[in-house]
């Protein structure tokens, strides 16, 4: 095998001469790759290469392709990367859980893997959009993670960057196949072998992989994660900084369940979870034995109840918030789309049973028997006057949609832009209180006074908010478990880069 590293890479004729010597798979990749494909729009956008639409001319097919810049690849262990992944993913071929691999080109500049086209969006897209998902759904969804788990492991394979990112969905319906896409991360290895290297991505990562020790079992503690954000919308070992993340995982202290929505779930699903992420790799389970767990199997006892780990926990979380918060959530709410509120539509009418579109407290009070609540009569009443914001007592529709919106959606900057500019009737930058009350005897919450805006807002010396305050208001409070910190920290940064922690 070539010595990758005699190759100079101002050379490009020398670099695609080493990196074919480098790995027999790409020896045979055409060198020109618009004679079969052409590329279209921009699908998504990784660490060292961007993917496209593509369609094959033959065929009229179309695909996605990963377009992987030569420049990108400026050490032997990144191009011996792209290699592998190639590698594996051929190793993997044919499993319906794993994206194909239908081809590899290179050229001058780049390196170019042609896949299976998945356009439903990534599972992390999805978890955003929903908050949580019930627990008959979060059971599929871990079922078959976890058979992804179970095939790589049996081929000899250990992924080691598990998270909902690298997982598509086939199409953008509800009950899509569910595909994992990228194993840049992964290795092959036999009984016994133990790696060293820090990869993967903070909140998923094994506590032994900080130890620097560590095997396949690693797999099985990242779908034991996702699991448990699929349940309740945040990570077990949270923190703000990256350091606070891995001092917590390497304590790997027993999940707290004590917290909303986690009263009101299974202990099946808190079995299984504790299991998955045992501290002592020995005794974590191993994949075939999450699929045998009463809780998972197809057969098994997850409940499908939406309302209670779903419509009680969120309207506990917007019951403790104040008065302007709760106004612009409202004016988010209606600016959503359906299929983005398609989810809380489905329980909104599940709850109205008597199709007047409104709940009253006894459709509330029943709905949430239904699902299994352990809340008191006096607490049910608290939430339905949290979200009767203008105390008709009746929840009608915009007022469920606030009461219920996610967090993700909540702090989604495009979202908040449109709130500020409608409570921003002038366009001036500002919202002054005269603007604010207005907008509030729009919504009918005329209870609004001057003291709750001075008590619940930072506001300049001349009594406005600028968007700034308004963003910083909007997303206090919330420990850090909105979309805001989703998108910027759960999963989406590898520890490979952030060894110095």
């Amino acid at each position: 095998m070539a010595d990758v590293e005699q190759f100079s890479i101002g050379s490009q004729e020398q670099f695609s001469i080493g990196y074919q010597e480098q790995f027999p798979l790409l020896q045979n990749a055409c060198e020109d790759l618009e004679k079969s494909y052409s590329l279209g729009q921009k699908l998504g956008e990784g660490q060292f290469g961007t993917t496209y639409l593509c369609t094959e001319l033959a065929t009229g097919l179309q695909y996605a392709c990963k377009r992987i810049p030569k420049r990108k690849l400026i050490s032997p262990e990144e191009i011996e990367d792209v290699g592998r992944e190639v590698e594996v993913m051929c190793h993997l071929s044919g499993d319906p859980n794993i994206v194909t691999l239908k081809g590899t080109y290179m050229d001058d500049d780049a390196v170019y893997l042609v896949m299976e086209l998945c356009e439903g969006g990534e599972l992390f897209d999805r978890i955003i959009e929903r908050g949580t998902y019930t627990e008959a759904e979060a059971a599929h969804l871990t079922r078959t993670i976890v058979r992804v788990v179970e095939t790589c492991h049996k081929s000899g394979v250990v992924h080691r960057d598990l998270k909902p990112e690298n997982f598509l969905f086939k199409t953008k319906d509800n009950d899509s196949v569910l595909k994992a896409a990228d194993f840049g991360s992964a290795r092959f290895y036999e009984p016994g072998d133990v790696f060293t290297e820090i990869v993967g991505s903070p909140y998923y990562v094994a506590p032994e992989v900080l130890d620097r020790h560590y095997g396949p079992e690693v797999d099985i503690w990242s779908a034991g994660v996702m699991l448990y954000i699929f349940l309740c919308g945040y990570p077990p070992y949270y923190s703000e900084s990256i350091q606070g993340i891995f001092e917590k995982v390497m304590k790997a202290e027993p999940v707290s369940f004590s917290a909303d929505p986690w009263p009101n779930i299974s202990e099946g699903a808190k079995d299984l979870i504790r299991k998955m992420l045992n501290p002592d790799p020995k005794k974590r389970l191993k994949a075939h034995e999450v699929l045998k767990h009463p809780w998972i199997r197809e057969d098994g006892v997850a409940p499908c109840k939406p309302i209670a780990s779903l419509v009680q926990f969120r309207m506990k979380q917007f019951a403790a918030l104040n008065k302007v918060k709760k106004l612009a959530i409202r004016i988010i709410a209606e600016t959503l789309s359906e299929e983005e509120i398609a989810n809380l539509k489905e329980i909104f009418t599940e709850l109205d049973s008597d199709n007047d579109g409104a709940i009253n407290f006894e459709e509330l009070k029943a709905g949430l028997l239904r699902a299994g609540t352990s809340l008191k009569e006096a607490e049910i009443f608290d939430l339905m006057e949290a979200a009767d914001v203008d105390h008709d007592g009746m929840i009608d529709y915009g007022e469920f949609l606030a009461a219920t919106l996610s967090l993700n959606h909540i702090e989604m900057e495009e979202n908040l832009m449109a709130a500020f500019g409608i409570l921003d009737k002038n366009g001036s930058g500002h919202i002054t209180t005269d603007e604010l009350l207005a907008v509030c005897h729009e919504f009918h919450m005329e209870d609004l006074s001057l003291e709750d805006l001075l008590h619940d807002v930072s506001i300049e010396a001349d009594g406005s908010i600028d968007y700034k305050m308004f963003v910083s208001m909007m997303r206090k409070g919330h420990g850090g478990m909105g979309h805001q910190n989703l998108r910027c920290t759960l999963g989406i940064t590898d520890v490979m880069t952030l060894e110095e922690h």
